[in-house]
């Protein structure tokens, strides 16, 4: 007596397994590049502000960082950062360096804002040496109430910062209320870094 084939074992197509292996191979592939496709969607205008950051909302960070060595203003020196100068006022916060192409171009604008009255601007110093953060702001001039020098780069992780220049809105309340990823520009100076201020400015219980 002839036994039938066992059509269950016979008649499976073996192709299956080894293409659901190929598919989980290629899973970290494909979730990368759609990540990678929505970051550059969210980016395609080319402003940089659209970068998200976690810190929105959140208290500034509460380190404080010693001056600039050698930097005076008036003929005092200009003091270092102290988070406790946030509470009451708008701010400005600029993360830069004498080292940093873009930060020599924006240069300018931030001296533009160190002249409204109604905020202070705050620079962190990043990773630089005194002398050439001093013979940056001589050449530029320094439009900062007080600098902090991150000479090891731990402040700047606090900031959430992805890289030099960036520069944060601070409220009245201590809360950072913007971030710009990159150089200020003549564009974005006035279609959206005034208007980020502007905000901070009237926001009610700030």
């Amino acid at each position: 007596m002839t036994e039938l084939p066992n059509r269950s074992a016979t008649s499976q197509p073996v192709a299956p397994a080894p293409r659901r292996g190929r598919l989980l191979m290629l899973l970290p592939l494909i979730i990368f590049l759609g990540l990678a496709a929505l970051f550059w969607l969210r980016l395609g205008d080319g402003d940089p502000s659209r970068i998200p950051s976690a810190l929105i909302g959140r208290p500034a960070p509460q380190t404080m960082l010693p001056p600039l060595e050698g930097l005076a203003s008036d003929g005092k020196p200009v003091p270092g950062l102290d988070p406790a100068a946030f509470k009451g006022k708008v701010s400005v916060v600029n993360v830069w360096a004498s080292w940093c192409v873009p930060c020599h171009d924006e240069a300018p604008l931030l001296t533009e804002l160190g002249k409204d009255k109604r905020l202070q601007v705050i620079g962190i110093n990043y990773k630089d040496s005194p002398e050439n953060a001093r013979r940056f702001l001589g050449r530029y001039g320094n439009p900062f109430g007080m600098i902090g020098v991150d000479g090891n780069g731990r402040a700047a992780i606090e900031w959430g910062v992805y890289g030099v220049p960036e520069t944060f809105v601070v409220g009245r309340d201590g809360k950072i209320a913007y971030k710009l990823v990159g150089p200020i520009t003549p564009e974005n100076l006035d279609r959206v870094l005034k208007v980020e201020i502007d905000k901070a400015l009237r926001a009610p219980g700030s």
